[in-house]
């Protein structure tokens, strides 16, 4: 895969590839040993997009928040790639640094870095907003200083709003400060309303490029949940749900017919709808081994006719 698969983040100078490597299994359900080999191969097939946060994986026995960020660190360290590789990490979920207070950002910002083992970070979220206290001034005044001091190069916003995005990129724009270039919703082909609308208008005016997480409704979208089929998997009774809805079957059955026409995987599929979505630059899709990586992958290959997007699109409604 060549340079030109890239796709610029909104209105970043940050190029990336189609599919954004997501980094929450590192130090959690794969191993430092795993975990390279998965950022080994994906960097091999020409991926250059990283997505952790300061968080992962706090909520595991025996964890504390970063591990996935040391592992990112640690990997890029070790194989000189620190330059090739755009790293973006969200802060406000740590359990050392909660909330989106000024100081809490500026503190959480440092030892992200410190874990990542850099000097600088690519792409910056705030990971959930906290708007029943904090104005989104001294969030984007917090965020605007590191960017100012060289620590962020581009910030940008998850979980949040449609109004309070809305303001924080009005007071940006009004003061000049740093200002919003990407967004990370949830969003895929059996959650829609998660983004479209009033959130995903706002993204387009405002040229924001979108990776949603979720992009494979953690795993249903891979096609292994079928009716009668046991998937050993600790999110199987949340991806298995979907089977129990009429949308769910439908989507189902258009992927298969559409991954049938291209002989290509339905996880691919999946990926490449959400891709060809407006404002969509890059889905986000973890992978526990090397196993998985290359149906991931190949959404920087498949292009989908307009019928098959329409079909898929249908379905989902």
């Amino acid at each position: 895969m060549t340079s030109s698969v890239l796709r610029p983040l909104g209105s970043s100078d940050l190029d990336v590839f189609p599919l954004c490597l997501g980094g929450n299994v590192f130090g959690y359900t794969a191993d430092e040993k795993a975990s390279f080999e998965v950022l080994d191969a994906y960097t091999a097939a020409g991926g250059n997009f990283l997505d952790t946060a300061d968080s992962y994986s706090a909520w595991a026995p025996g964890n504390v928040g970063g591990e996935s960020e040391t592992l990112i660190g640690k990997w890029a360290k070790s194989r000189g790639k620190r330059d090739d590789v755009v790293i973006a990490t969200k802060v406000g979920r740590h359990p050392d640094f909660l909330g989106l207070r000024g100081d809490t950002i500026k503190a959480a910002a440092d030892a992200s870095l410190r874990r990542l083992d850099t000097d600088h970070i690519d792409l910056y979220y705030t990971h959930f907003d906290d708007d029943e206290t904090i104005p989104v001034e001294e969030i984007i005044g917090a965020l605007d200083e590191l960017v100012k001091a060289g620590k962020v190069r581009h910030i940008a916003v998850s979980n949040i709003s449609p109004e309070r995005l809305q303001e924080s990129l009005d007071f940006s724009d009004r003061e000049g400060l740093a200002r919003y270039v990407a967004i990370q919703p949830h969003y895929n082909l059996v959650s829609r309303d998660t983004y479209e609308g009033a959130r995903r208008d706002i993204a387009s005016r405002a040229g924001l490029g979108a990776a949603p997480y979720w992009a494979l409704a953690s795993g249903f979208l891979t096609g292994k949940y079928r009716p009668g089929v046991t998937v050993d998997s600790r999110r199987a009774d949340k991806a298995g749900a979907h089977l129990e809805t009429e949308r769910g079957r439908k989507v189902l059955a258009a992927l298969d017919e559409v991954a049938q026409a291209h002989d290509a995987e339905i996880a691919t599929v999946a990926l490449a709808w959400l891709a060809a979505q407006p404002t969509v630059t890059a889905p986000i899709a973890s992978a526990r081994t090397v196993e998985q990586l290359p149906a991931l992958l190949g959404v920087a290959d498949l292009a989908l006719t307009d019928t098959e997007l329409a079909a898929l699109t249908a379905a989902s409604a």
